[in-house]
């Protein structure tokens, strides 16, 4: 009956609805606005970008810092950016993913890019994310928002900014905290675990039972310098302290996640009629992430009672200059970079070190990017280039180092049949080497990463229509996507689980946005991908690629009531996992839909408050499946700890601007 209802849904229309405002339907990309705003029910980016862009999934991994994936695609198949610093986790069991790093309510916008089109930022092979967080103005005005919610969930953020024509500051700090939220069927993440057939030793002892879920602080401090005409230094850093988050079905839980991004940018603008900007750019970001099994039984064995404490950092050099030549808008640039990537496993009680996990993974990148644009009548093209020469190596004198060299490239057009429908095609190519993990990591004295594993290319064809009138706007858009020596995780292997195989991910995706009236619109999408190896795994069968989401989508109802205020109802659905990769740890999972209700008020121009409630009729579901890339809790055999999503969840929000 559930999966009947889920259909129908779907047949009604392709659902898809946005908590975040999104902009006018790029082609390209898709591009939210208005983050800080609008994103209500926390401050995990992941969630509110799987309830915004039809093509990105989250990936559950506790009640914050969840991971996402674009097209079924995640790690470093895809890439995140803040502005303009490139930002990597130090866990490689994803508790602290790169979208983690950064918090919604201090972002201005997010471009999602689906598909091999970005050749500015490193390692976009399959898609990206680029974040622009606030900035800085003239004005003297702040902000403060507070939230509540079910479970406890308590938030509080503030932003000061000012200036003048020399100089423009800006401050925002904020504190998020939560007791564990409870599923569909009333339980906790740590009795998730304990009414499972999980080992008693990864269950979680009495006393931590009912400890809080995480608590996540952050601050961001900007200051924009006007050197001269047309002349600006811009000085950003970012801390992120995050403690105790609960990883349920995972074997070991975050002590603490802690995390600095800083950059220094210089800008010169209308140099001359021809050369129009020129930027220059240091960036550096660090992470440092001890995870313990302290609150399992496990650890009540001294020998058991462990952490592994694992750091990484990122820092690189970017150089662009943008040109306007005729009809051609040039951009020309270069990059340098370089990621370190370490740890150790160490004793809690004893203290003595137990042996490394990275034994220092080092991967410099040193590139050159262009990108060229033209219209012609009512076309407009746009080719992209990059070449990278990558190297990785790490100090176990056992493991190898690898040299990798790589040429790039898209192109993407467009054709305006008329002033309101365009058709639009894509093809790119675009490859990214494998990180310190796949490589060289290390577990019980075994090599579980493969020294000698290749560089993935990924080649793509995107295609696709889009319309937008007085009465709505819709875009649909179909993609093929070749994965040469793509990096895969082999289940049954206990060393150098990590082999390189061919594969094809293919799908579709649309978006739009139907105006009923003045007041009343119906925002929609849905996206649905397939993926498929070449041929089964060494020792395997399954031909299914993992962490390929079934038939997905939400459509909500949107009505203006009175100016600024908006009350909306969102059906989102899915459909049940009957393709997927059990041999590498997938499971069947059903279909589910769900019932949200949001209610923004403006009191005036300096207030307003939010209401919700979602998940309204308590399903209990999961969305993200058990992919052996994952070290996961096992229910016997091959079985995996699958995580609920939360249950009934009812909060409220107030912003105060002054």
């Amino acid at each position: 009956m559930k999966k009947t209802v889920i259909l129908s849904l779907f047949a009604i229309s392709a659902l898809y609805a946005s908590e975040i405002e999104l902009s006018p339907i790029n082609i390209e990309s898709t591009t939210l606005t208005d983050v800080a705003q609008n994103v209500k029910t926390s401050a995990d980016v992941a969630d509110a970008l799987s309830q915004s862009v039809p093509g990105v999934d989250m990936s559950r991994r506790s009640g914050i810092a969840n991971d996402i994936l674009i097209r079924g695609q995640k790690r470093d198949n895809i890439s995140v950016e803040v502005d303009g610093t490139k930002v990597y986790g130090a866990c490689p069991n994803r508790m602290d993913p790169p979208i983690s790093h950064v918090l919604a309510n201090q972002i201005e916008t997010i471009e999602v890019i689906e598909g091999p089109y970005d050749v500015t930022n490193y390692g976009t092979m399959s898609g990206g994310v680029k974040i622009t967080t606030k900035e800085p103005s003239k004005k003297t005005k702040g902000e403060i928002n507070v939230g509540f919610g079910a479970w406890n969930y308590k938030k509080f953020g503030a932003t000061v900014t000012g200036g003048n024509d020399i100089v423009r500051l800006l401050l925002t700090a904020s504190r998020e905290s939560s007791d564990q939220y409870k599923d569909g069927n009333g339980h906790t993440l740590t009795e998730q675990v304990k009414y499972s057939n999980a080992p008693a030793r990864n269950k979680y002892q009495t006393k931590y039972e009912d400890m809080q879920a995480y608590t996540k602080e952050s601050v961001m401090a900007k200051a924009f310098v006007k050197t001269a005409e047309n002349q600006e230094l811009r000085l950003s850093t970012t801390a992120n302290r995050s403690d105790n988050v609960l990883y349920a079905n995972s074997p070991m839980d975050a002590i603490s996640d802690d995390s600095n991004i800083y950059s220094i940018a210089y800008n010169i603008k209308n140099i001359s009629d021809k050369y129009k900007n020129v930027n220059l750019e240091y960036y550096y970001s660090d992470v440092d992430h001890p995870m313990s099994t302290e609150y399992r039984n496990s650890a009540l064995n001294p020998l058991y009672n462990k952490t592994n404490h694992m750091k990484t950092s990122m820092q690189g050099i970017k150089l662009k200059n943008n040109f306007q030549l005729e009809k051609y808008k040039l951009l020309l640039g270069a990059e340098a970079s370089k990621r370190t990537w370490k740890g150790e496993y160490v004793n809690n009680v004893s203290g003595n070190f137990l042996g490394k996990s990275i034994d220092n993974a080092l991967t410099t990148n040193e590139a050159l990017f262009a990108t060229l644009e033209k219209n012609y009548a009512a076309f407009n093209v746009k080719i992209g280039a990059r070449y990278d020469h990558s190297k990785v190596q790490d100090d176990n004198a056992a493991h190898q180092s690898n040299t990798y060299d790589a040429l790039n490239a898209n192109i993407f057009t467009t054709y305006a049949l008329n002033s309101e429908n365009k058709l639009f095609a894509g093809f790119g190519q675009a490859s990214r080497v494998p990180d310190g993990r796949e490589l060289y990591f290390m577990k019980s004295g075994n090599t579980i990463g493969t020294p000698n594993l290749k560089q993935t290319t990924n080649q793509e064809i995107d295609a696709g229509f889009k319309t937008n009138n007085d009465y709505f706007d819709f875009k649909i858009k179909a993609f093929y996507s070749k994965l040469s020596n793509y990096i895969y995780i082999n289940a049954d292997k206990t060393a150098n689980a990590f082999e390189n195989i061919d594969a094809t991910v293919y799908g579709a995706e649309l978006s739009g946005t139907y105006y009923i009236n003045d007041d009343i619109t119906l925002d929609m999408g849905a996206s649905y991908k397939r993926g498929q190896k070449d041929k089964a795994l060494t020792g395997q069968q399954d031909k299914d690629l993992a962490d390929m989401a079934p038939l997905r989508g939400k459509l909500a109802l949107n009505y203006e009531y009175a100016n600024n205020s908006l009350a909306t109802i969102a059906v989102e659905g899915s459909d049940a996992w009957s393709l997927y990769d059990a041999d590498n740890g997938e499971q069947k999972i059903a279909g589910w839909s769900v019932l949200n209700m949001k209610i923004k008020h403006a009191v005036n121009k300096k207030f307003d408050f939010t209401i919700g409630a979602n998940n309204i009729f308590d399903v209990a579901y999961a969305k993200s499946n058990t992919y052996a890339d994952l070290t996961l809790i096992s229910e016997g055999g091959d079985q995996k700890l699958l995580l609920n999503e939360p249950g009934r969840y009812i909060y409220t929000n107030l912003d105060f601007k002054f």
